[in-house]
C-alpha cells in the first residue's frame, strides 16, 4: 500500500499533482474521468474534504485543497485512488499500478498566487490544445465555480470567497470569469513554475 502523508498544517492551500503509472493515459476516457470526478465528491462527503478546484486530464489529475484536520487530505486521496484503479482494473481485467506512488503537493499561499493556481488549474487543457476555453471541459472545476449545481457540489465556493474577501457570491464569480477571460488562451510563463518545479512528494 503506498505510503500515507501524515503532515497536517491548519488552514494551509495545497496544490497535488497524482499522475497514472508510467504517464500512461488511463483516463483518456470520460467516463473514467467522470469516476474520479465522482469519488473525489465521496471524499469530500465522506471525510470532508475543502476543495477549491480540480480537473482530472488523460494521464493526470490537479486537486487545490485546504487542510482542514489530521489526516484529511491523505486518507481522501487514497480513498480517491484506490476506488479508482480498483473500478478501472476489474472492469479492463487489468492488474498492476493505476497511479505513481506518490502525489506531489506544493503549499500555496493566500492573494495572487492562489489566483495564479486556480488560472493553472483551469488552464491546463488549453494549453495542452484540447479546448479553447476552460469553459468547454468536463470534470473540472471552472463551470461549477460559474454554476454550482444544486447536488454533487465538490468545490466549496463560501472558502473561495472568504478567501478572496468577496462575499458576494455573483460578484466573486463575476471577478473570477473576468480573470479566466483575461488569460484565456495563455497562462504566462512565468507562472508555470510556481506549480510544476520543487515540489513536496507525499505519499497516499
Amino acid at each position: 500500500m503506498p505510503r500515507v502523508h501524515r503532515h497536517y498544517i491548519p488552514g494551509c492551500i495545497w496544490h497535488i499533482t497524482h499522475r497514472c503509472h508510467k504517464q500512461e493515459f488511463l483516463l483518456k476516457f470520460k467516463k473514467d474521468r467522470m469516476r474520479w470526478g465522482y469519488w473525489l465528491f465521496e471524499a469530500k462527503k465522506c471525510y470532508g474534504l475543502c476543495v477549491l478546484n480540480y480537473i482530472a486530464t488523460s494521464n493526470h489529475i490537479h486537486l487545490l485543497v485546504v487542510d482542514t484536520g489530521s489526516d484529511v487530505i491523505p486518507r481522501s486521496l487514497q480513498f480517491i485512488a484506490g476506488r479508482v484503479a480498483q473500478e478501472y482494473n476489474q472492469r479492463k481485467q487489468r492488474k498492476g499500478a493505476f497511479w505513481e506512488d506518490r502525489c506531489h503537493a506544493t503549499a500555496v499561499e493566500s492573494g495572487e498566487r492562489l489566483a495564479k493556481c486556480l488560472v493553472y488549474i483551469d488552464l491546463n487543457m488549453v494549453r495542452a490544445g484540447v479546448v479553447h476555453h476552460p469553459s468547454d471541459y468536463s470534470v473540472a472545476g471552472y463551470n461549477e465555480i460559474q454554476d454550482s449545481p444544486k447536488r454533487y457540489r465538490i468545490i466549496d465556493i463560501p472558502k473561495l470567497q472568504a478567501l478572496f474577501a468577496l462575499a458576494d457570491k455573483a460578484f466573486f464569480r463575476e471577478e473570477y470569469r473576468n480573470e479566466k477571460h483575461s488569460g484565456a488562451n495563455q497562462l504566462p510563463s512565468a507562472v508555470i513554475p510556481l506549480f510544476t518545479t520543487h515540489p513536496t512528494p507525499i505519499g497516499l
